[in-house]
C-alpha cells in the first residue's frame, strides 16, 4: 500500500480507530487502458488480486478499464486530473512505450513516474487451427505474393508495437519498403477482441502477445506459427519460434506501471517495494509463467532509466521503418 495509507491505517490501530465511524484508508486503484481480457486487463487483475491476497493491500484493489488511443486516453487522465494520486498505478508496457516514442500519447516518458515492470510477454503471430497456414514461412511467403492477401490483426495501431514486429518478421523474410507497409493492418482494443474477430473471419493472422490470447491457445482454437522469443515458451514448449524458423527476429513486450508524474517519493517508493515483494513471491511466479511470461524485475530509478532508453529505441526503430519522419 501507499504511505499514506499505511500512515492512515497505522494510526487508526494505534488509537483503537476500527469502527465504521472512524477514518478510512483509501483504496488503491488500478487503471487498465483497454478493455477486460486484455493484456493491460491482465496486469491490473492479476497483480492487484494478489496484493490483496499476500496481504501487501489492506482491501481489494479497484480495477478499472479506460480503453482509448492505445492508453492514450488513460495517460491524458492521470497526467490532467490524477498526477498526485499516490493510491493509483497505471498498467502499461512496451506497446505503451512505443506509441509515446511515435508522439502518440499527450506527453512523453517524463510525464509520468514509472515503477517497475514485472515481467515479459513474449510476441506470437497466430492463426485459427484450421488455416492452411503451417509455418510463419508459409503466411510471410503469402504476403510477399501479395502484400494485401491477408488482413492480419493486434492491439495497436499502424507503427505500433503489433505491427512493428509483423514488419520485422516481413523485413526478415525479404520483403522491402512499399511491399511490406501495404500489407493490410487491422487494430483492435486488444489482442483477445482481435483473436475473437480472426475466430470470424474479419482477419487471417493475428500478431500479439501470448499472454493475452494464451486461453485460446489453450482450447485449440488458434494456433501459434512463431513465438518471437529467443527460446521456447516454457509453457507452450511445442510453439516454434520464429529464429528456428529461419527469421532472426524477436519481440518481447514487457510488463509493469507507472504512476502520475506528482506522485511523493514516499508514495512512489511504497509502490516500488511493494511491486518488489510480490515479485519475490512464488504466486507471482505462479500466476506469470501460466500465462506464458517471463518473469523480470525492474522498479525504481533502474526502471526509469530503462523506460526512457527504450523510447529512444522506438523512435529509431519507427524512423527505420518509416512510420515517422
Amino acid at each position: 500500500m501507499s504511505y499514506m495509507r499505511k500512515f492512515i491505517t497505522g494510526a487508526m490501530l494505534a488509537a483503537g480507530l476500527t469502527g465504521v465511524s472512524a477514518v478510512t484508508a483509501s483504496a488503491a486503484e488500478c487503471i487498465a487502458p483497454a478493455d477486460p481480457g486484455g493484456g493491460w486487463d491482465f496486469t491490473c487483475r492479476t497483480v492487484g488480486r494478489l496484493l490483496t491476497e499476500l496481504g501487501l493491500e489492506e482491501s481489494s484493489v479497484q480495477v478499472t478499464n479506460m480503453p482509448g488511443g492505445v492508453g492514450a486516453v488513460a495517460f491524458a487522465n492521470v497526467a490532467g486530473k490524477r498526477a498526485s494520486e499516490g493510491d493509483l498505478l497505471v498498467a502499461t508496457s512496451t506497446v505503451g512505450v512505443t506509441q509515446i516514442a511515435q508522439g502518440k500519447y499527450p506527453g512523453g516518458v517524463d510525464v509520468m513516474r514509472w515503477v517497475g515492470m514485472l515481467g515479459t510477454d513474449v510476441g506470437v503471430i497466430v492463426v485459427p487451427a484450421d488455416s492452411d497456414y503451417e509455418t510463419v514461412g508459409d503466411l510471410l511467403d503469402a504476403l510477399k505474393a501479395d502484400p494485401t492477401s491477408v488482413p492480419v490483426a493486434g492491439s495497436s495501431g499502424a507503427g505500433g508495437w503489433d505491427h512493428i514486429r509483423l514488419l520485422m518478421l516481413a523485413d526478415a523474410a525479404g520483403m522491402e519498403g512499399d511491399d511490406y507497409k501495404a500489407i493490410r493492418w487491422v487494430q483492435f482494443d486488444g489482442g483477445s477482441p482481435a483473436v475473437t474477430q480472426m475466430l470470424g473471419g474479419q482477419v487471417g493472422a493475428v500478431s500479439t502477445d501470448l499472454g493475452e490470447i494464451a486461453g485460446f491457445v489453450e482450447s485449440g482454437d488458434i494456433k501459434i506459427l512463431a513465438a518471437l522469443s529467443d527460446e521456447p515458451i516454457p509453457a507452450f514448449p511445442d510453439a516454434p519460434t520464429a529464429k528456428s524458423q529461419g527469421f532472426d527476429v524477436t519481440g518481447y513486450n514487457w510488463r509493469g506501471f507507472y504512476t502520475g508524474g506528482d506522485v511523493s517519493d514516499e508514495d512512489y517508493q511504497a509502490w516500488v517495494d511493494e511491486l518488489k515483494s510480490l515479485f519475490d513471491t512464488p504466486e507471482w511466479k505462479e500466476a506469470a509463467e501460466g500465462n506464458g511470461l517471463i518473469t523480470v524485475w525492474r522498479g525504481g530509478e533502474e526502471f526509469e532509466a530503462y523506460v526512457a532508453d527504450q523510447a529512444k529505441q522506438m523512435e529509431e526503430i519507427s524512423r527505420s521503418i518509416g512510420v515517422i519522419q
